[in-house]
């Protein structure tokens, strides 16, 4: 026994002669600043330089000698992007890179419901762990100013409150694994036509209370690790490294993470060096070998930062406050000894994206209450459509997975209807039948020999005989529709659907439009189809959670998060001819100039403006049970700029099922000395009530609701003066109003 002692007692010895070695820098007991200057000051010039750009597609080289590892970083927003070649975009052909794809954002932002985005977060983030990634290149917060962008399924929509909201509790739940969140595009990226080369001439008013709020969220209020820099320019200079941007961000936002660039994003070493860009990647293809050197030394920020160092043109302040932001993100992540270990592929993650998907639906038409389908008596149930069966997983861009199963529409609402409802299936019109992005493959064969006549006679001849037809088309995300890199050429529909689909309602009045995309489509057709619903691009659960919804197993309560505008016409960013979108090509020059003409006026702001109908509102969503409103009440009429007011409103659930309804504040000003919107959104709050339930919602009203940006003072004033506070269940559909002073 006492020789036992003896040993026990040796080796706690050895372990508090090992402790005490340990350098500052790798002692997570110590401060984050102090373990920062200790790393930094073991650093040779070498080791700094090299921190800062790639070593690979996705990775950063750390710094060895110290024992600071690499930094990976992978795509995307919805899922865990498969590996890739070390120097390129090829495959690496793991066997166990698969992942769980998640709605994408547009889908998210429809819920109206933080929750759902920390829990999409979280999940997504244990999914980064396991497969042992350290910064996740999402999520993106780009406003929605056109419907032509490609990307806009990947953003949060067109009001910038709303995307805020959403994005907080997005960034804590991946940040909670220890992996980063990347928010993106910093800033202005709003669309994809001449991305690499469109200076964006936007006013202070609509650049500070439209494109820029969620990214200040994402950095004050979620907590963001890294931002990623943009590909566009503003006042020339490109989004990943300029003056202006990196101003407002660090000086004005406090931001103390890590500026990553886009692929590609990086264009100028001094211009790198001094506005702001921290981790450099992607700005060639390939790092093979040329001569004796490797491709990313010759990056901007790796030899001809060092050499401008060398040769004293400049010296290494810049470039030690871009070592302190590459620690800090390290010991955060990839030195984080007490982060989580993560999960893949497990059940919980599954239900979380089919909780997400069914949330995210959106009912914009239900006439004569067709939905949810009544299959009580063995109906027949034609599903119609390419979109019902092309798996939406693949391609889009870098948001592109390869998903460990993906359930189709019609295999979704077949294994929910088996021995219920006899469900046939007609094609109805070939798109497009490639299955294949960066050599992720899905295996389907979607060709398709025979005419557009033969396949729109073929579906009309089963519609006859179907007690419903339900035709899931839309968008898919091809080069041109809902995908990075391009934009689309019009709001309509592609493939000739429109065609398709007024030949099925004139055979038959029971029909439901299932929407796939991430913009907004035109609808010609809608007063003669009775049901619409938006199901958005929902990933792995995709078929379950719009079955779920189809059948009434879940009641929509999802809310757009864009209008769906009648024309393309009516849309402000294309009001104003080619200098507001796609942009003027300056003379002797590549850079193509984009004005936004409509300044402040974006989204729902714009058709209040002008009183402009849409086709669906913003915060526009109906339910299979129907809402009551009371009258709206404030607890007092006046208030200074110091104090708020509460604003309560009565909601009941009249109908016989229960369901959720997002109740919407928006706040007027009633005469400002600058011009105004009508109203603008600052609150919702998701409610779920029993059939006869009533609940009050309540909202506080600070100054903060109250502002707007002043261009000339450069400052967000509250101006005294009358104002009136809406409730609503959509931007279009205002349901009580109160009045109420800001005194001096």
């Amino acid at each position: 026994m006492r020789k036992i002692k003896l040993l026990s007692l040796a080796a706690l010895s050895m372990c508090l002669t090992v402790n005490a070695a340990v350098p500052v820098y790798q002692d997570e007991s110590k401060p984050m600043e102090q373990r920062v200057e200790d790393a930094l000051s073991r650093m040779t010039l070498q080791e700094k330089i090299n921190l800062i750009h790639a070593q690979s597609k996705f990775s950063s080289p750390g710094v060895p000698r110290l024992g600071i590892p690499e930094l990976w970083t992978t795509d995307g927003p919805h899922g865990i992007r498969p590996e890739v070649m070390w120097d390129e975009w090829d495959q690496a052909k793991w066997t166990n890179d698969s992942c769980v794809a998640f709605p994408a954002l547009t889908c998210l932002a429809a819920t109206w419901n933080p929750e759902m985005a920390y829990l999409y977060g979280k999940s997504l983030g244990e999914e980064a762990r396991f497969r042992e990634k350290d910064v996740v290149l999402g999520p993106g917060v780009n406003i929605y100013r056109t419907p032509l962008n490609g990307r806009n399924f990947e953003y949060m929509g067109e009001d910038p409150y709303l995307a805020s909201k959403m994005v907080v509790p997005y960034i804590k739940g991946v940040q909670s694994n220890g992996v980063a969140t990347c928010v993106k595009h910093y800033a202005l990226n709003n669309q994809e036509t001449r991305r690499h080369n469109t200076n964006v001439i936007v006013d202070d008013r609509a650049l500070y209370e439209i494109y820029l709020p969620p990214f200040k969220a994402a950095v004050q209020e979620g907590g963001t690790w890294t931002i990623m820099g943009a590909y566009d320019l503003y006042k020339d200079q490109h989004a990943c490294h300029n003056k202006y941007l990196n101003d407002i961000l660090r000086k004005e936002w406090g931001f103390k993470g890590a500026v990553i660039s886009d692929w590609g994003g990086t264009h100028d070493t001094p211009q790198s060096i001094y506005n702001g860009l921290d981790l450099e990647f992607g700005t060639w293809t390939d790092g093979l070998k040329s001569g004796a050197l490797s491709a990313y030394d010759t990056y901007y920020l790796a030899m001809p930062y060092l050499n401008m160092i060398k040769e004293g043109k400049v010296g290494t302040k810049e470039l030690d406050e871009k070592v302190r932001n590459v620690l800090r993100l390290t010991f955060l992540t990839a030195m984080n000894r007490n982060k989580p270990f993560g999960s893949l592929h497990s059940d919980e993650h599954y239900a979380a994206a089919k909780k997400i998907g069914e949330e995210g639906i959106v009912l914009l038409k239900n006439d004569n209450n067709l939905l949810p389908l009544k299959t009580d008596s063995n109906k027949k149930i034609l599903v119609v459509g390419e979109n019902a069966i092309k798996m939406m997983t693949v391609g889009g861009g870098s948001s592109s997975l390869k998903a460990q199963r993906e359930i189709s529409p019609l295999d979704g609402l077949k294994n929910r209807l088996k021995g219920i409802a006899d469900v046939d299936y007609a094609r109805g019109y070939v798109g497009d039948v490639t299955g294949e992005y960066n050599g992720v493959v899905t295996g389907q064969d979607l060709s398709d020999s025979r005419s557009a006549e033969e396949l729109i006679a073929e579906a009309v001849e089963k519609a006859e005989n179907a007690d419903y037809v339900i035709f899931v088309g839309g968008l898919n995300k091809s080069s041109g529709q809902d995908c990075e890199d391009s934009d689309r050429k019009g709001l309509e529909l592609p493939y000739n659907q429109n065609r398709v689909i007024e030949a099925l309602a004139a055979v038959n009045k029971n029909m439901v439009y299932v929407n796939v995309s991430g913009n907004a489509v035109a609808m010609p057709w809608a007063d003669d189809v009775p049901a619409i619903l938006q199901v958005w691009f929902l990933g792995s659960e995709a078929g379950n959670s719009i079955a779920s919804v189809l059948v009434g197993d879940a009641n929509p309560s999802g809310k757009l998060p864009f209008t769906f505008p009648k024309t393309l016409n009516d849309v402000p960013a294309h009001k104003f001819g080619e200098s507001s979108y796609p942009g003027i090509k300056r003379d002797g020059s590549d850079i193509w100039d984009v004005t936004y003409n409509e300044s402040i006026f974006v989204g729902y702001r714009w058709y209040d403006k002008e009183k402009v109908e849409t086709l669906f509102p913003f915060g526009h969503g109906l339910s299979y049970t129907t809402f009551e409103y009371g009258k709206i009440s404030i607890d007092k009429n006046e208030m200074t700029a110091d104090e708020t007011i509460t604003v309560s409103v009565p909601i009941t659930n009249t109908g016989d099922r229960t369901g959720a309804e997002t109740v919407q504040l928006y706040v007027r000003d009633k005469k400002s000395s600058l011009p105004r919107p009508d109203k603008e959104l600052k609150g919702f709050q998701k409610v779920s009530l029993q059939p006869g339930e009533t609940k009050t919602v309540k909202f506080t009203i600070d100054k903060t609701a109250l502002s707007y940006f002043d261009d000339k003072q450069h400052e967000w004033i509250a101006e005294p003066g009358d104002f009136e506070a809406v409730i609503a269940a959509s931007a279009a559909d205002i349901k009580s109003s109160a009045k109420f002073k800001l005194t001096e």
